[in-house]
C-alpha cells in the first residue's frame, strides 16, 4: 500500500492510494495522528483500512501532506553514508564533524518534528540567515514495530516502509554551529512524502535509485546499494542502545551531488524548484521561498 495523509474538503484525512488517480479515504481517519496509529496497530490494522468502509476520490482533490505530519518525535538521520559524498562534504571546508572523509562507524543526528513539511510545501530559505540553503534527497526507512538489540539479520523484520525525505540544509549555520541539528532543523527543512510505500512493495531496496533535480537539471543520482552503511547495520547500531519506536523515521544520508560539492557552492534562493524521485516512492516536489 501506498499510505498518504492529505486535506480534502472536508479536512484532514488519511487513506491510501488507488491506482495513479484515486485516493482512499479511510473512515475515522481525520486526525493528523492516523498514519502513526495504523503504524503502531501492526498488519492487523493496515487489513481493516484496506477492507473497511471506504470512500474514494481523485487524487486531483486532494493536497497530500507529508505522509506522517507531525512525527512521534525527531527524525533520525544519517550523515556521510554515500562513498562519494563522504568524500565531497569533508574536502567542502563545512565538515567539522571528524578528520576522517568516510566515517568508521554511523554518523547520527536528528531534525525536529517541527522541520518536517509535505510535497508542494515552500521550503522558508528565507529563514536562513546566511542564505547557503541546501539540498539532500535521501532514502527515509519508517520503523513499524517497538524494537531494542535488533541484530542486522533481522533489521528488516522492523520496517514498516519507505518514504522519500529532503534534508535541507543551512550550510553555514551547520559549519557556525560545529554540529549539524541548528542547520538543519529550520522549520520546513525536512519535506517528506509524497506516501509510505509499505515493505512488501519493495522487493530490493538496495536497488531503488535515488534522482534529485534543482529546476529540472539533475544533481544527484544514485542507487541505496551505494550506502557505507546499509539499512540492516543502521537499525542495529541504533537500536543497540536506544529503543525504536513504531512511526520512527530514519533518513538514510544523501549522495554525492549536492550544492557544497561545486565550486563556487550553488545554493538555493527564492524560486528554485527542488525534485526529489526514488524508484516506487514518487516524486517528491517543493519549492523554495
Amino acid at each position: 500500500m501506498k499510505i498518504i495523509s492529505f486535506v480534502t474538503a472536508d479536512g484532514p484525512a488519511a487513506g491510501f492510494l488507488d491506482g495513479s488517480d484515486a485516493v482512499v479515504c479511510v473512515e475515522g481517519a481525520a486526525a493528523r495522528s492516523a498514519v502513526l496509529d495504523v503504524i503502531a496497530s501492526g498488519p492487523e490494522a493496515l487489513s481493516r483500512w484496506r477492507d473497511g468502509a471506504l470512500r474514494r476520490v481523485p487524487l486531483s482533490q486532494v493536497r497530500l501532506l507529508s505522509p506522517i505530519p507531525e512525527p512521534c518525535r525527531d527524525i533520525f538521520c544519517i550523515g556521510k553514508n554515500y562513498h562519494a559524498h563522504a568524500a565531497e562534504f569533508h574536502s567542502s571546508g563545512f565538515d567539522s564533524s571528524a578528520k576522517e572523509a568516510v566515517p568508521s562507524h554511523p554518523v547520527v543526528f536528528t531534525k525536529p518534528t517541527t522541520s518536517v513539511c509535505g510535497p508542494g510545501d515552500v521550503v522558508r530559505a528565507s529563514l536562513d540567515p546566511t542564505q547557503s540553503v541546501d539540498y539532500e534527497g535521501e532514502l527515509g526507512v519508517v520503523i513499524g514495530t517497538r524494537c531494542f538489540g535488533v541484530k542486522a539479520a533481522d533489521a528488516f523484520d522492523h520496517v514498516f516502509g519507505y518514504v522519500i525525505v529532503n534534508d535541507v540544509t543551512s550550510r553555514e549555520l551547520q559549519r557556525r554551529h560545529n554540529q549539524w541539528v541548528i542547520g538543519k532543523g529550520i522549520d520546513t527543512f525536512c519535506p517528506m512524502g509524497p506516501w509510505i510505500a509499505t515493505a512488501d512493495e519493495v522487493s530490493d531496496v538496495t536497488a531503488l535509485e535515488l534522482v534529485t533535480e534543482i529546476n529540472g537539471e539533475v544533481r544527484q543520482h544514485a542507487q541505496v546499494a551505494d550506502l557505507i552503511f546499509d539499512i540492516p547495520t543502521l537499525i542495529e547500531t541504533m537500536s543497540a542502545t536506544m529503543t525504536l519506536l513504531p512511526g520512527d523515521i530514519i533518513a538514510t544520508g544523501t549522495p554525492v551531488g549536492v550544492g557544497i560539492g561545486f565550486k563556487p557552492p550553488r545554493y538555493l534562493g527564492p524560486g528554485d524548484m527542488m525534485r526529489v524521485s526514488i524508484t516506487g516512492l514518487g516524486v517528491l516536489e517543493n519549492p523554495v521561498g
